[in-house]
């Protein structure tokens, strides 16, 4: 694999919504003025928040922003595509920003492609996970477990995917998870325990779950994983 074709890898842990939103603005400034000259995957963990995108219709969020707030959780209106949805604890939450024209200048090959990512990794813990045709995201046995909403600008996205890992399924009971009234949502510890397989330790699965997506990603895209910390990624996009 080519040296030059490095995926820099910011493994952050648990961030607020909104600094995550400004720190994927600001990293995809510096990809599209040439700042940061590497493809950037973001990887974090939310406390509880929902967002609605550019395709929300009105009645899908089913609870207001003052019972949401009574409840702690945040509520922010974003540029990505797609409905409302949640992120929250025990949901690894990525947000690639890479640069397509490194790639295929094509948003529907790429959406294709962070589908198939997760796909990939589900596979290495025993879940069988595919698309649903005409539906973003990726789904298991008919139940979604990963939501997908993103943004480009010249080519460089920003926003990502949500993969529910240990996530608290009930917090999308307020809401019609990304418009799909029928959808029933799901999370790789529950169909680990569906399939019989061991309970493994919450922390432990979420950083497994975490490397596996780290490694299907380079190999996907044909990049070489290279972790940086939050200290050298606010250094190299301005905002340290």
């Amino acid at each position: 694999m080519p040296t030059d074709r490095r995926l820099l890898v910011a493994n952050l842990g648990r961030v607020g919504y909104a600094d995550a939103l400004e720190l994927q603005r600001a990293s995809a400034r510096a990809r599209i003025d040439g700042r940061l000259d590497q493809d950037l995957l973001i990887l974090v963990e939310h406390p509880p928040v929902i967002t609605t995108g550019r395709s929300t219709k009105d009645g899908h969020l089913l609870v207001d922003r003052d019972a949401l707030a009574l409840r702690g959780i945040e509520l922010f209106d974003v540029e990505r595509g797609g409905d409302v949805t949640y992120h929250g604890p025990g949901q690894l939450v990525g947000y690639p920003i890479f640069d397509l024209k490194r790639h295929k200048e094509d948003l529907h090959w790429y959406l294709r492609q962070v589908e198939q990512v997760m796909i990939n990794a589900l596979g290495g813990f025993g879940i069988v996970a595919d698309r649903n045709p005409g539906k973003t995201g990726v789904w298991t046995t008919g139940r979604k477990i990963a939501s997908i909403g993103v943004h480009a600008r010249q080519w460089v996205t920003w926003h990502g995917f949500a993969l529910n890992v240990t996530t608290d399924l009930s917090y999308f009971d307020l809401m019609v998870p990304c418009g799909i009234a029928s959808v029933v949502m799901t999370s790789v510890e529950y169909e680990r325990l569906a399939n019989g397989d061991a309970a493994a330790p919450a922390p432990t699965l979420f950083e497994d779950v975490s490397a596996a997506v780290v490694r299907t990603t380079g190999a996907l895209f044909d990049l070489e994983p290279t972790l940086i910390d939050r200290a050298h990624l606010d250094h190299v996009i301005g905002t340290a």
